[in-house]
């Protein structure tokens, strides 16, 4: 529960300043997620209501996704009922994680009437109720209807009246309480218990995080115990009221605790308050709730994306990878087999040159090795096994036989394991891109080229080839030099970027040996300065297979020298001429230098 009511409450005062702008554009971009875009004279922006079970949250947005090309029936409904309706205002219920949002229009007969829409942020029975404005007021629709067969306790279908979700019993409202409240209800709690667990389970609306937050602020230990406190029950209330009275304040800091390692770092936890408790070099701020949504989600949203959309290639391509490392180790040992191939002629021309030696029906013969002197003068003796049945001709004709066998598939398999290789190469190209698709056109884009390497089946009539006209999206950053940089999320991508969407006097970017992106720096035909250049450098090998390493080369080279071989896979390149710069990507760096997807 990161997103608490202190959150909820940072995120409806940022929310509240939009204040009578219209709603212009409702999108439902996911089954889960409404997005609404309100545009005033002086503010604009993207309201985004996640009810998803494990991340449910209202926040404004920068971020921009794919909408399905048939909008849902509660996206439709939304449409109806509050585009281009002015949103006046967004109450919030007491300390609840409830936001009504109020909106004024007309109706489909003209007259004026207004419209809310209720945000429940409750965890797993998180949804969104569209209902008028009467008193009391009538649900028209919902996200999540819930009927008997659902809950017992409370129905949300339309027509029915909009109550609010039931108070969470046992626990009370913490802006609400008073020091002697909180004092009493701490001396009867347990001891060993420990402190932020007192607090979490007392009080609704707090995340656990602010809880040991708390704990950590009274004595220095998130993990402390009641009992750390029952000489001196006051630090723990002041930590305690410090937290509300900065709710009531409006005075938020917003923060996201890194864990860090191997030369990457990963959001763990955020809060409205420091969250000192994980170090004070490992905190990360953002001047809005809304940023720091974006930035903590993002990462969540692409790998959930991508776990749903893109399940059937992400099996396809580990299938197909296993398959040839298989085979590549079989034709490893089908190899060092036929390394032994020379064996077989050379004991074929002994057999030859000591052949007034054997005899048919010999099974074994000791011949001289007329190619190997002896320290004595003579020469050295091998004994050589033979079939019985066959003459001394005809057992050197078998060895020869098979010496000739086994050098042609020696020359076979090394063209065949160098194919498989290749096959490889690319494949594990295309799942360092799975890897990094961050929205629907990345995996369309991925799936395409599949079909057409006839890894899977397209739909029944399905074009294979990309239809004329379509353009393909992809990541782009900004240099700290103002510089542009386009970077391929996948091998279409890439090869767009390298091949027709640069320029003379653009450089090219790759990490060096390893899966990754093709980075484009767009010069201008202008001279860039070394920072510029180690930015660009840097997103390629943020966007690699390296990418969580310190020290990983980077090839670069002007677009001029890359070739693309006739009939080679989509995304490969080869070039001679170049240079590999060394460099640590810094996560918090690339995000920032990152814009809107690229067209």
């Amino acid at each position: 529960m990161a997103f608490d009511s202190g959150f909820f409450a940072a995120s409806v005062g940022e929310i509240s300043r939009f204040a009578g702008a219209r709603a212009e554009k409702i999108y439902q971009p996911r089954a889960d997620e409404i997005v609404i875009v309100l545009r005033g004279r002086e503010v604009s922006g993207r309201l985004s209501l996640r009810c998803g079970a494990g991340d449910a949250r209202i926040a404004l947005t920068s971020q921009t996704c794919e909408n399905p090309a048939v909008p849902p029936n509660f996206c439709m409904l939304l449409r109806k009922h509050i585009q281009g309706s002015l949103f006046e205002s967004v109450k919030v219920p007491g300390f609840e994680r409830v936001a009504v949002f109020v909106f004024s229009g007309r109706d489909a007969m003209g007259f004026d009437a207004e419209r809310r829409l209720c945000a429940e942020i409750t965890g797993r029975n998180s949804n969104l109720i569209l209902t008028d404005g009467g008193e009391p007021p009538k649900i028209l629709g919902a996200m999540r209807p819930v009927d008997f067969s659902t809950s017992r306790v409370r129905q949300v279908l339309p027509g029915m009246i909009y109550e609010l979700p039931p108070a969470q019993e046992g626990k009370k409202d913490p802006t609400a309480e008073t020091r002697a409240g909180f004092l009493a209800a701490l001396s009867s709690a347990d001891p060993k218990g420990r402190a932020a667990d007192f607090v979490a389970s007392a009080y609704f609306g707090i995340s656990p995080a602010v809880a040991r937050q708390i704990a950590f602020n009274a004595s220095g230990d998130a993990s402390a115990e009641c009992s750390v406190f029952s000489a001196s029950p006051d630090r723990l209330a002041d930590a305690f009221f410090s937290v509300t009275e900065r709710i009531k304040a409006g005075d938020f800091s917003f923060n996201i605790a890194m864990e860090r390692g191997n030369g990457r770092s990963r959001p763990v936890e955020y809060s409205f308050i420091p969250l000192t408790q994980y170090g004070t070099d490992n905190l990360v701020y953002f001047d809005t709730a809304g940023e720091l949504i974006d930035r903590y989600y993002g990462e969540k949203d692409r790998a959930s994306l991508v776990g749903s959309k893109a399940a059937d290639l992400k099996k396809t391509v580990s299938t197909n990878i296993s398959r040839l490392r298989r085979k590549l180790d079989i034709q490893a040992g089908e190899l060092a087999e036929c390394e032994g191939a020379g064996r077989y002629r050379a004991d074929a021309d002994l057999i030859i040159g000591n052949i007034y030696a054997i005899k048919k029906g010999d099974r074994q013969a000791e011949l001289t090795d007329w190619s190997e002197p002896s320290p004595d003068g003579g020469f050295a003796t091998r004994r050589i096994k033979l079939d019985p049945l066959l003459s001394p001709s005809e057992n050197a004709a078998k060895l020869y036989k098979k010496y000739a066998k086994l050098k042609k598939a020696k020359e076979e398999l090394t063209k065949q394991t160098a194919i498989a290789r290749e096959e490889l190469d690319y494949l594990q190209t295309v799942r360092d891109s799975l890897s990094r698709a961050e929205n629907e056109s990345d995996i369309a884009g991925i799936r395409e080229e599949l079909i057409s390497a006839g890894y899977i089946r397209g739909e029944k009539g399905q074009e294979r080839k990309k239809a004329p006209g379509r353009k393909i999206s992809f990541a782009e950053y900004e240099t700290r030099g103002g510089f542009r940089v386009l970077c391929g999320r996948n091998n279409l991508q890439n090869e767009e970027i390298s091949f027709r969407r640069s320029e003379p006097g653009d450089i090219w970017f790759h990490a060096k040996g390893v899966p990754g992106s093709h980075v484009l720096l767009k010069t201008g035909g202008g001279e860039v300065p070394d920072a510029d250049m180690t930015d660009a450098a840097e997103i390629a090998a943020y966007n690699s297979d390296a990418g969580n390493g310190g020290g990983v080369s980077v090839d670069y080279t002007d677009v001029k020298n890359l070739k693309k071989p006739g009939g080679a896979r989509p995304g490969f390149v080869t070039y001679r001429t170049y240079r590999t710069a060394f460099v640590t990507p810094d996560p918090e760096k690339i995000a920032a230098m990152k814009k809107e997807r690229g067209r």
